[in-house]
């Protein structure tokens, strides 16, 4: 898988403690590396770092992305291979009560990893995330490319694209002869199991029908690129991998470190109502409408073009959106009925082990180059 690229490498992952960086941290252990984690303690309780047991199988740093000589010093200690920044304030509605914190977090954050990437004397690979909301949203109908301006209306959007021009900025500025070799990555809406924040749709589900009250839907026509999180994870672990072949030539290093898309197909674009929809066909339970017309903004159409990464990396999705959602319910489904925690953690981590050998196993079946049949079980 993905040209064995991380096999007995130093990974340094921001975000292991949230739901995608301790998705991608327990793929990293599946694939051979030695992950060092860096973030702040769970965002939330539950939690699927904690539900699964992560810190027992990585080297956990709890620190502060705002703080630059933490970051600083934690990159300049670890001497990793390869880098993943995920960490950030990512939630659309919080960014509007805290839009400072988010900004600090969600930039100067950004920029304390690419300063201390700077630093570093050695061959190295970074892979930073940002986000489909990073660009200037007209509400188009077809999808946003990489080259589209970026922009934002809210305050969590407007950070994470003056997060990728910050990036562009450092890459041109410090590393064109530089060992590091840096790109961005923006993703879709991710759905997964062991997603608890707050004001998401899927954990919003859950915990309604936990409860056995009606789902509320905010903005039930609103559509979204939905994906599962294997996806776009399969996608940043792809362009690491081939980022760091030595042999790359000068004009293939320029193609590669640059911002790639990674999205879900067309059919994967769907309202917030077919997403509740489909939910709860695994489920029991309804939804209603809780449109408010005095609600913060948020997007009504959000789509992503990745013709870029299809062409260049031979990326594509994998699951289809009735096979994400399953996916995604089955982890919940596990997660509740497992009473005792030493069963609950030995039950998910299982499963998330399973989870990404059956979409290994998927991608190889549908002869994606980073899933190699020779590996599949």
């Amino acid at each position: 898988m993905f040209d064995n690229a991380f096999k007995a490498k130093t990974v340094w992952c921001s975000g292991t403690t949230g739901f995608k960086g301790a998705w991608l941290a327990h793929w990293l252990v599946e694939l051979g590396a030695r992950v060092h984690g860096f973030a702040l303690p769970p965002p939330t309780t539950p939690s699927v770092f904690e539900q699964t047991g992560l810190a027992g199988r990585i080297t956990q740093e709890h620190a502060d992305l705002r703080d630059a000589r933490a970051v600083q010093d934690s990159l300049a200690a670890v001497q990793p291979d390869v880098v993943f920044h995920l960490a950030a304030q990512s939630l659309v509605r919080t960014a509007f009560d805290e839009p400072l914190s988010t900004y600090a977090t969600n930039v100067m954050g950004t920029a304390h990893v690419l300063e201390g990437l700077r630093r570093l004397e050695k061959p190295c690979v970074a892979v930073l995330i940002t986000t489909d909301k990073c660009y200037e949203n007209r509400e188009w109908c077809h999808g946003y490319r990489e080259e589209d301006p970026l922009g934002g209306f809210d305050p969590y959007s407007s950070s994470k694209a003056c997060a990728e021009i910050a990036i562009a900025s450092w890459r041109r500025s410090f590393f064109g002869q530089h060992p590091v070799r840096i790109a961005s990555a923006r993703a879709g809406n991710v759905i997964g199991g062991g997603d608890w924040a707050k004001d998401r749709l899927v954990p919003d589900c859950i915990r309604a029908l936990q409860a056995r009250q009606p789902v509320p839907v905010r903005h039930p026509a609103s559509t979204r690129p939905w994906q599962h999180v294997l996806e776009p994870l399969s996608g940043y672990l792809w362009l690491a991998a081939v980022l760091s072949r030595p042999a790359l030539r000068p004009y293939e290093r320029s193609l590669f470190a640059s911002a790639f898309n990674f999205g879900p197909s067309l059919e994967s674009n769907r309202t917030a109502a077919e997403l509740v929809t489909e939910v709860l066909k695994h489920w029991r339970g309804r939804w209603e409408d809780k449109s408010d017309p005095n609600a913060v903004h948020e997007a009504t159409l959000l789509h992503l073009a990745c013709d870029k990464a299809f062409h260049l990396l031979g990326w594509k999705p994998v699951w289809t959106f009735e096979r994400a959602v399953a996916a995604t319910m089955a982890w919940y489904r596990q997660a509740t009925a497992a009473k005792r925690p030493a069963a609950r953690r030995e039950t998910l981590r299982a499963l998330i082990s399973r989870q990404i050998r059956d979409y290994q196993r998927d991608a190889a079946q549908a002869g994606l180059p980073w899933a190699s049949p020779a590996h599949v079980p």
